[in-house]
């Protein structure tokens, strides 16, 4: 080997070493960072020496993919459980305390004590304070709910926003990743960011993704829908100013296609949009529908009834009173409406008597015929019929045929179970996302214990290379000391 050559080799290698310093120093500086990918020197043996080739990154897209669907799962699940949450506490209150079930049980409670006692007013005036709590809690709630509608309404328009943004930024990713290919310069902090890009992405909407010529990428969502290609695909969606009891919630469209709302406790949805829409139009919209019929069925407990004459609203009211509602059929909103008869509410000049006699709606509905103060048999069949089975619309999600006290309690019931297997999903739908960035991690990110023995091994490699050096420099000087 000439003098020549191995000066090359020498110059060669130390170059070599120093670009591949340099890739070592650059993985162990983003160790931390999520979306970064570990980079990979390749060395090509030439001769004589070697030169440095290209920076690749340790991709793996089998597990990226696997990863990108575990997070539209969790994120889907986490925006349902998360909002059931909200909506139990604001409905129910903490441990049920406020909700038209505790409300109905203190009434029924209170309706026993007048009944074994009625010719104490203070006793009916009792059961009028806790009626007015029942419909505290069935008005109170049906608000809570639709506000709680238009919230989770401003939160689907903010999400919209912000996929839109991401895929502007998506486009601005991949048209550096194209021009990059095209050039020949590396893109490896472009497809980093590209990818940190679909994972954000994938929050909102399940995505699969196609890669054509130059590197180019192309979006679909998990039906198919084109999200990206070339440019975004808009993404569009007006939301409310308000919502009323049965009033459906404006659709979310990718490039003027629907997103499907999610089912289920284990939710189908996909994506924080389609949890969103499951909550606004799913979830809460039937504990709406179950407050409506827990309203109704109070109000034909309570109605009073004459020979030959309709059936009129009694104790409760609504806005469609005297005339009591048609058994068995929601009427969207009746929670919220609801009220009390003034007739007995002595606050506003009623007499709580009424409710023991019959006769808020005139005198052909007295039962109490002989104006005896013992009289309680009136009492007694209303708290027989908050025991006894009515018919409820199945719309409402749950039993069809039950009592209105038994109602109240398996709309709670209802709430809890779907709640349950909700919070059981997302326990095993974030182990599963976690896991996926685990495996998608050891595949692809930085090992510190690796990337410094990599470094140890490139210091000797450049002690090496320094020796010969100096070695080729020593052997110089004394062929030039021999010719002078």
């Amino acid at each position: 080997m000439s003098l020549s050559s191995a000066l090359s080799i020498a110059q060669s290698a130390l170059m070599n070493t120093a670009r591949q310093t340099s890739v070592v120093s650059r993985n162990i500086a983003d160790a931390s960072n999520p979306d970064y990918t570990r980079r990979i020197s390749v060395i090509t043996s030439t001769a004589p020496g070697a030169r440095f080739v290209d920076v690749q990154r340790a991709a793996n897209d089998l597990l990226f993919r696997q990863n990108l669907g575990a997070l539209s799962a969790y994120s889907g699940q986490n925006a349902l459980y998360s909002g059931m949450d909200q909506l139990d506490v604001s409905v129910n209150g903490v441990d049920n305390a406020s909700s038209p079930s505790t409300a109905i049980a203190n009434l029924q409670q209170a309706l026993q004590l007048y009944a074994t006692s009625p010719s104490n007013q203070n006793l009916g005036s009792s059961v009028i304070d806790a009626a007015k709590q029942v419909v505290r809690s069935l008005n109170e709630g049906s608000k809570a709910i639709q506000d709680f509608r238009t919230q989770t309404d401003g939160q689907i328009d903010t999400a919209v926003k912000d996929l839109n943004s991401l895929l502007g930024q998506f486009e601005d990713a991949n048209q550096a990743v194209m021009s990059g290919t095209r050039s020949g310069t590396d893109v490896s902090d472009a497809l980093d960011q590209r990818d940190a890009l679909l994972k954000k992405i994938s929050n909102y909407v399940p995505i699969s993704t196609f890669t054509r010529g130059d590197n180019d990428m192309v979006i679909t969502t998990g039906d198919g829908t084109t999200l990206f290609e070339t440019i975004p695909r808009t993404v569009s969606f007006t939301p409310a100013a308000g919502y009323a009891a049965g009033a459906a919630g404006n659709t979310v469209y990718i490039d003027n296609v629907p997103i499907s709302a999610g089912t289920g406790g284990n939710t189908t949805a996909s994506g924080t949009l389609a949890g969103l829409l499951q909550l606004r139009d799913g979830v809460a919209s039937t504990m709406q529908s179950q407050l409506d019929e827990t309203a109704r069925g109070l109000i034909i407990a309570f109605a009073e009834t004459a020979p030959s004459m309709p059936n009129a609203a009694g104790l409760f009211t609504w806005s469609g009173a005297p005339a009591v509602p048609a058994a068995g059929t929601l009427v969207n909103g009746l929670a919220g409406t609801i009220g009390i008869n003034a007739a007995m509410d002595p606050t506003v000049g009623g007499n709580p008597t009424l409710l023991r006699d019959g006769g808020a709606n005139g005198v052909a509905y007295v039962a109490n015929t002989t104006g005896g103060a013992s009289y309680s048999n009136l009492l007694i069949a209303y708290g027989d019929r908050l025991d006894n089975p009515m018919t409820f619309d199945s719309a409402a999600g749950i039993s069809a045929t039950s009592s209105v006290s038994d109602y109240a309690a398996n709309s709670i019931g209802w709430l809890q179970s779907v709640r349950q297997q909700a919070s059981t999903a997302a326990d095993a739908k974030e182990a599963l996302a976690q896991r996926s960035a685990d495996a998608l991690s050891n595949a692809t990110g930085v090992n510190i214990d690796q990337e410094m023995s990599l470094m140890l091994d490139l210091e000797h490699t450049y002690q090496a290379s320094a020796r010969m050096m100096k070695t080729v420099d020593d052997m110089m000087t004394a062929l030039l000391s021999a010719v002078g």
